[in-house]
């Protein structure tokens, strides 16, 4: 006789990017174990691999396309679907300001941690008086390098390619110009000719996207002080 299956219970929760409603299910024992040996790994391929079958067959809306979402969308479903996994508390370990030494755990619900979306973030950027660039949110293979791969900061090619790779179309009255017509090389020359004054508009893009972000309020042991600190992006929420 087959052993009994297991029924996995269903949530709703609510995609920032649209307010569309859609429902998820938590990880299974089987893909939190796939998830593990891939970030073990550091193999940006088997991570992006991993990670995109799992939270895929962890939505069961039809017709959402983990791949397409933006990287603030993949980082709140990537919570809740653990979340609901491994529990609705998480507790991280903050570093209190007021010394700048004692780490402090402190629980917070999953529930309380929001996408945060500032009011001047605008995917139009403004070159000059005629061109503009319409951006697009980082992939699925750069939320992968942000959250579990170690970061080479020096490494100024990959943030050229970033950019390049969020580039959806420049524009002025009369033409387009379809980033996915033109190869990385021809975009990132495009991006070294700008000003610098031009460059930091497209940094303001990347600086006020919608995160994760949730403010804790505690109390240094040590100190006796209360602190109050921000966390912001998902990795913030696994440390």
């Amino acid at each position: 006789m087959a052993l009994p299956r297991i029924a996995t219970p269903s949530y709703k929760i609510e995609l920032p990017s649209t307010e569309k409603e859609i429902e998820i299910r938590p990880f299974v024992v089987k893909e939190e174990k796939l998830l593990v040996l891939a970030m073990e790994s550091q193999d940006n391929n088997e991570i992006t691999h991993a990670i995109k079958n799992v939270l895929q067959a962890c939505i069961l809306t039809p017709g959402v396309n983990v791949e397409t979402l933006p990287t603030f969308d993949i980082e709140y479903l990537f919570l809740m679907t653990r979340g609901k996994s491994v529990g609705e508390e998480i507790e991280v370990n903050v570093i209190a300001p007021d010394d700048e030494i004692t780490e402090v755990p402190v629980k917070i619900s999953i529930y309380d941690i929001k996408v945060h979306k500032q009011d001047d973030h605008n995917p139009e950027v403004i070159l000059d008086d005629k061109l503009r660039m319409r951006m697009k949110y980082p992939s699925l293979s750069q939320f992968i390098d942000n959250n579990f791969i170690a970061e080479d900061t020096s490494n100024v090619e990959k943030t050229f390619g970033v950019i390049a790779s969020c580039i959806d179309t420049i524009y002025n009255e009369e033409d387009a110009w379809a980033a996915s017509d033109y190869t990385d090389k021809e975009l990132t020359e495009f991006i070294e000719q700008l000003s610098s004054t031009q460059f930091k508009q497209i940094e303001k893009f990347f600086e006020t996207m919608p995160k994760l972000s949730h403010e804790v309020k505690f109390k240094n042991p040590k100190t006796k002080k209360v602190n109050k600190v921000v966390l912001e992006g998902l990795n913030s929420f696994f440390s």
